[in-house]
C-alpha cells in the first residue's frame, strides 16, 4: 500500500513538472524498452526498474523534497536517489547480460529526457571551469600594486596615504609628481 502511494507521489510530482502527455510518454517508452529487452532476452523482467526510473526522474526535478522514511528518518530524495543509483550500479557489475539490458533498456528514456540537459550542464560547467581558470591566471594576485607612480615608482601598497591621478599623457602619478598643467584646481 505504501508503495503505491509512492508511486502515486512520484506520478503527481512528474505531471505538474511535465504535464501529463509528457509523464506518459516517458511511461511508455520505457514500457517499450523492457518489452524489447524481456524479448530478446527471454527474461521474466519485473517493473521494478521501470519504475526507479519515474524516481529518478522524480529526483531531477525534486532534489530537495525530503521523505520519511519508516514517518520517522528524514531523508532528502537526492539521498535517496544515489543509494538506489549505487545498488543498481552494483547489480549492473555483478549480475548476467539479461540484467543488464533490462536496466539499460528500463532507464533509455531517461537518458532520452535527460540526457541532452546532462549533456549541456556538463559542457557548460567545463566552460565555466576553463574560463575561471583563465580568469585566475591572467588576474592580479593580492601583492600587485594597482597603482605606480610613473616618477617616483610608489604605489598604494608602499604608501597608502597617496593618491594617484591618470595625466593626459596617459601615465599615472602620484599627486607629488602630477604635471603642474594636471594639477585639479582647489
Amino acid at each position: 500500500m505504501l508503495a503505491l502511494w509512492f508511486l502515486w507521489f512520484i506520478g503527481e510530482g512528474l505531471e505538474r513538472a511535465w504535464a501529463p502527455f509528457r509523464l506518459t510518454l516517458y511511461f511508455l517508452v520505457g514500457m517499450i524498452g523492457t518489452t524489447v529487452a524481456a524479448f530478446f532476452f527471454g527474461s521474466n523482467f519485473s517493473n521494478g526498474m521501470l519504475i526507479a526510473s519515474l524516481f529518478f526522474a522524480f529526483a531531477r526535478f525534486y532534489p530537495d523534497d525530503v521523505i520519511y522514511i519508516l514517518f520517522i528518518l528524514p531523508v532528502k530524495i537526492k539521498w535517496l536517489a544515489w543509494v538506489v543509483a549505487a545498488y543498481l550500479l552494483l547489480g549492473f557489475v555483478l549480475r548476467p547480460n539479461s540484467y543488464r539490458a533490462a536496466l539499460i533498456a528500463a532507464f533509455a528514456n531517461y537518458f532520452i529526457f535527460f540526457g541532452p540537459e546532462i549533456f549541456r550542464q556538463a559542457t557548460h560547467r567545463h566552460e565555466v571551469s576553463t574560463r575561471r581558470r583563465r580568469f585566475e591566471v591572467q588576474s592580479r594576485s593580492a601583492d600587485d600594486a594597482l597603482h605606480r607612480c610613473a616618477v617616483c615608482g610608489a604605489t598604494e601598497l608602499t604608501d597608502p596615504n597617496l593618491d594617484f591621478r591618470v595625466a593626459r599623457d596617459g601615465e599615472e602619478y602620484c599627486m607629488a609628481h602630477l604635471p603642474k598643467t594636471q594639477t585639479p584646481a582647489g
